[in-house]
């Protein structure tokens, strides 16, 4: 009687163990499998995919160009890593599957997933484009960043994209740029007249209207152009991107600061297609690798310019000048008109100069008693 009762005491609670772990593996499917209809009932879902995706990346970069050039690439591996092998990146510079001007309309129908570049290449099919790498006298890094991601710059950019079936997402920045590589000295306005100058962007009509020929060239024909005349001067980057294109080597002024481009977003595009069939593990994944290489590739600008910077001035024919303040005046009064004639004629650019200016004159008020207070301060402290 005793081993009859040990046993089916035992036998019972093998019994009540096997259907806890029953219970408990039928209530992790259900949730596992589980979602919400709209009225709020659990409904059952399918199990997220394991699906494998290839992806194409194409840029409006020379392979490799540090900073810029790198960053699709380790965005392809964090891409790799953090989804454990499930959406793979491979990366083409520009010209190996598009041209460097072909890239939105290529990432548009679908011929590349992705695309790596800058809005205001762009400025042709979308004017308000422009806002989204750069303004001239506009802002910096720092507050570019905080108006995307959090004064609503980031939706206004989708909004404007969706029509292309594409998905903008900020991945990179240079921060404050250079003036650019002149043949010659800038000394007044009358310097800038007849000017063949590269330049993107707002920046190109302002110099237009300062009396200059501005033209837009890809970053792989710069040296050559510049080289063989057929520009006077070029905005690229700054010391690091300029230094490796040897833009010092056809150029000996080297001019600051960056009025045109305070700061300029890269931006990552994604088609909107190729995007929505993605699991949204991986979707956030996506988005997630390009808020970190924004910030990886601001980081790179700003530990590796100065050391670029005093390589070119100690082992090259460089002088480093500062733009006169009276062309510099000349340059932020058209640069006012050239916005507000380009907001006359879009009511998109309107909204999106209106959302940025805003945002601008607000957040300066706090740059000013902060960034621009100390830095000041630690400047003076070493006159």
């Amino acid at each position: 009687m005793v081993h009859g009762k040990h046993a089916a005491l035992a036998n019972g609670n093998s019994i009540m163990k096997y259907s806890i772990i029953a219970a408990l593996l039928v209530c992790l499917t259900l949730v596992g499998c589980a979602g919400q209809s709209d009225s709020g009932a659990v409904v059952a879902t399918e199990p997220p995919t394991q699906q494998a995706f290839d992806w194409k990346l194409i840029t409006t970069w020379p392979k490799n160009l540090p900073a810029i050039g790198t960053a699709p690439e380790r965005l392809a591996v964090l891409v790799d890593e953090m989804s454990n092998g499930r959406l793979k990146i491979k990366v083409y510079g520009a010209g190996e599957l598009a041209g460097a001007t072909e890239v939105f309309d290529a990432v548009s129908l679908g011929t590349a997933e992705m695309g790596h570049g800058a809005a205001y290449y762009w400025v042709g099919k979308v004017p308000a484009a422009v806002a989204f790498t750069t303004l001239p006298f506009g802002m910096t890094a720092q507050e570019m960043n905080a108006w995307l991601h959090f004064g609503g710059g980031l939706e206004l950019w989708r909004e404007l994209y969706e029509p292309f079936n594409l998905i903008p997402m900020a991945a990179g920045n240079s921060g404050v740029q250079m003036a650019g590589w002149f043949n010659k000295e800038i000394n007044s306005l009358d310097d800038l007249k007849g000017l063949k100058m590269r330049i993107p962007g707002i920046g190109a009509e302002v110099m237009r209207r300062a009396g200059a020929a501005a033209v837009y060239l890809p970053g792989g024909e710069i040296f050559t152009s510049l080289q063989t005349g057929v520009i006077d001067a070029t905005e690229w980057v700054g010391p690091l991107n300029d230094r490796t294109l040897g833009l010092h080597e056809v150029a000996k002024y080297y001019y600051y600061p960056g009025w045109h481009e305070p700061s300029a977003t890269i931006e990552l595009i994604v088609n909107k297609e190729a995007y929505d069939s993605l699991p949204l593990d991986l979707q956030r994944i996506v988005e997630v690798a390009a808020r970190a290489i924004n910030q990886d590739m601001l980081d790179e600008f700003m530990a590796q310019n100065f050391i670029a910077l005093k390589a070119l001035l100690e082992s090259n024919d460089v002088e480093l000048r500062r733009l006169p303040d009276d062309v510099i005046d000349k340059l932020r009064e058209l640069t006012e008109e050239v916005l507000a004639e380009v907001a006359a004629e879009s009511p998109e650019a309107q909204r999106v100069f209106e959302s940025y200016k805003s945002f601008q004159e607000e957040v300066q008020a706090w740059s000013e008693i902060s960034e621009y207070a100390y830095y000041k301060a630690r400047y003076e402290s070493n006159e």
